[in-house]
């Protein structure tokens, strides 16, 4: 049986969902699903300039949701975990159940 959970560790929960509460995060992360890429790969999947593309992953990158890994003057980006994964499938799954 899980314990319950502090007071903390709910206002940390809620920290997380907020960086699901941008639309433009979770297009990234949804972006990051099927591979590692590239800032310039993933402003052209998601049709948004690069600049406001690397200020999102920023945010990202600070909340662990993607992890980012160098190879020569290129920065790749994946997603850090399969959690991060999992919570966008059951939100999906969650939003086309109640249609």
């Amino acid at each position: 049986m899980e314990r319950d959970c502090t007071i903390e560790e709910y206002l940390e929960l809620a920290e997380l969902f907020k960086v699901f509460g941008d639309g433009t995060r979770v297009r990234i992360l949804g972006a990051l699903k099927d591979k590692e890429m590239c800032v310039c790969d993933i402003a052209d999947k998601v049709g948004m300039n690069k600049s406001a593309v690397s200020h999102q992953l920023k945010s990202l990158k600070m909340a662990n949701m993607v992890k980012s890994r160098r190879d020569g003057q290129n920065i790749y980006y994946s997603l850090s975990d399969t959690h991060v994964e999992e919570i966008l499938n059951i939100g999906f799954e969650h939003l086309r159940e109640g249609r």
